[in-house]
This record gives structure tokens, C-alpha cells and sequence, in this order.
């Protein structure tokens, strides 16, 4: 699924391409599509259209249109969701599921999504005593390293205050936010951590190598136009990243580590894999679990 990069890179274009635009109307053409919006499909063609699209936000991985009369649309990317920004007259996508038109005649803003694993909904913004207005149902995600009030060692103390493995209070949304099982890996590469590592016996001075590792790399990615593995995960003009050239530990099982030549390494986490260097990220010993 998109992680931080990958999500940045769509709100980029969209705060370029659709901001400061209003919506004319809004054509619903899956309904699985907007299966989290509880009102319905008429509902939210109704309070949409008309909405001023006063910004694109990002908190994370989650992206949402901020609208006049504080609402927001909020997007679920899920596996193959895509939001793409297309000429009025160019063809229809095979797996399009929700259509934007606005007041000026130009391009609209299509919701592509071939698995159907993601959505859109209107959601409420709430003030939370925050810079940003965030919508209701996310209210609980926490800043991610690249936010500009991102609070690093708040962050490491929360991450230390788990009884867990390293990587699995990475991936904990409520702590920090943004980080998936690519940045996760590749994180733990640089800091030289096993993801396996208990979070007690982290300390300040790692926790923030750690973090500031998962801030670099993504804003490496982000430079890439994020990681695509396939044509699914692409910016608004439909064009593919290529972060996946420089991966240094996710998805390079066999292959030399680019510090000290040991075979990457292959291990089952959470029904998904994660990936290191037995050399450098040394699983912990037994005792100091």
C-alpha cells in the first residue's frame, strides 16, 4: 500500500491542480467506491457539488481535500487507488469509479481504483487545537517525521513506551505516522536495528537515529516521485516513481548489502516479510528480551 512518499507526491498534485477550484457536480460510477460515505451515493454528490476546494492535506498516509463549510474529501488509496487529474475529453479509464467536474471547464479529478480496495467520503473537520483542521475519523493519527511540528523525541518517548518489536511501533499509526513496511525496513537498515528489537531497550539517542533515518529516506523517495512496483502507485499525471532503484533493504532478499556485502535477508513479519542485513542489524540476543 502507499506510505508517506507516495501519498505526498499525490497531494502535491492536487494541491497544484484542483486547489482553489469548485466543484460543478460529481458522478458516482462504482458504488463500492464510496462505500465508507454512510449517506449514500446521493448524499455525496449533493454536498459536493458547489464545494470550493480550498487546499489538498496530508496527515501521514491519509490525504483529503480540505472543502468550504469544513468539510473534507477524504481519499483511501488503499492498493491500487489512484487520483489522476485528466482532460474533460480524454477517454475514460477501464477501472474509473468516481468523476469530478469543475465550474472552469478544465481538467477534472478522477478516482481510479482497479482492485476497489479504496474510497471516498465526506467526513467533518474538527478543530483540534491544531495548524491543520483534520477530518473526524483520523483525529487520532499522529504527526509523521517529515511534519514541520513533528515532535522527535515526544516521538521516540511514545515509541519507547510500547512493550513491542521496533518495527511493529514504527507501523503504529498512533505514534508516528507515515511509516510502512517499505520506509520501515529501509529505516532500520541505515539506523542498524533489527526489526525485532524491543522498544524498552531503545534508547533516546537510537530512537532518534531511528527516526531521523525514516525522515530521510522518505524524503529521498519523495524526491523519486516515491516507490512504484508497478503501475499502480503513480502521481496525477499517471506517471510511476522510481525510488525502487535505491532500496537499500526492502525487496533485495540475496542480494549484497550495499555496506558490507552480506546477503540480504528474507523474514516472515505480520504476514508480510521484512528485511535486513544479518551483519549489520544482528537479531538481539535472548537476554535482552
Amino acid at each position: 500500500m502507499p506510505e508517506l512518499p507516495e501519498v505526498e507526491v499525490v497531494r502535491l498534485g492536487l494541491q497544484a491542480h484542483v486547489a482553489g477550484r469548485t466543484i460543478r457536480e460529481v458522478e458516482v460510477l462504482h458504488p463500492r467506491a464510496i462505500r465508507r460515505h454512510a449517506m449514500g451515493a446521493e448524499d455525496f454528490t449533493l454536498r459536493l457539488a458547489g464545494a470550493r476546494v480550498e487546499a489538498a492535506r496530508r496527515r501521514g498516509k491519509y490525504l483529503w481535500l480540505e472543502l468550504s463549510d469544513k468539510e473534507a474529501l477524504l481519499a483511501h488509496l488503499g492498493m491500487s487507488g489512484q487520483m489522476l487529474v485528466q482532460p474533460a475529453d480524454a477517454p475514460d479509464e477501464k477501472h474509473l469509479r468516481v468523476r469530478l467536474r469543475f465550474d472552469d471547464g478544465g481538467p477534472e479529478l478522477r478516482f481510479v481504483d482497479q482492485r476497489t480496495f479504496g474510497g471516498l467520503a465526506l467526513d467533518d473537520l474538527g478543530d483540534i487545537g491544531g495548524d491543520v483542521l483534520l477530518p473526524d475519523t483520523i483525529a487520532h493519527i499522529a504527526r509523521d517525521p517529515m511534519d514541520p511540528a513533528f515532535d522527535l523525541d515526544a516521538a521516540v518517548r511514545a515509541l519507547r513506551s510500547r512493550r513491542t518489536e521496533v518495527k511493529r511501533a514504527l507501523l503504529d499509526q498512533t505514534l508516528v505516522s507515515g511509516i510502512g513496511n517499505i520506509y520501515a525496513d529501509e529505516a532500520l537498515w541505515r539506523a542498524r536495528l533489527h526489526w525485532s528489537r524491543p522498544t524498552e531497550k531503545l534508547t533516546m539517542a537510537k530512537g532518534r537515529e531511528l527516526l531521523s533515518a525514516a525522515s530521510d529516506v522518505m524524503n529521498a523517495a519523495l524526491g523519486a516521485g516515491g516507490t512504484s512496483f508497478d503501475a499502480l502507485y503513480v502521481n496525477v499525471n499517471g506517471q510511476s516513481g522510481y525510488f525502487d532503484r535505491s532500496l537499500d533493504a526492502y525487496g533485495q532478499e540475496g542480494k549484497p548489502c550495499h555496506r558490507c556485502g552480506t546477503a540480504i535477508r528474507r523474514e516472515p513479519f505480520m504476514n508480510r516479510s521484512s528485511f535486513s542485513c544479518p551483519r549489520c542489524q544482528p537479531r538481539p540476543r535472548a537476554n535482552l528480551r
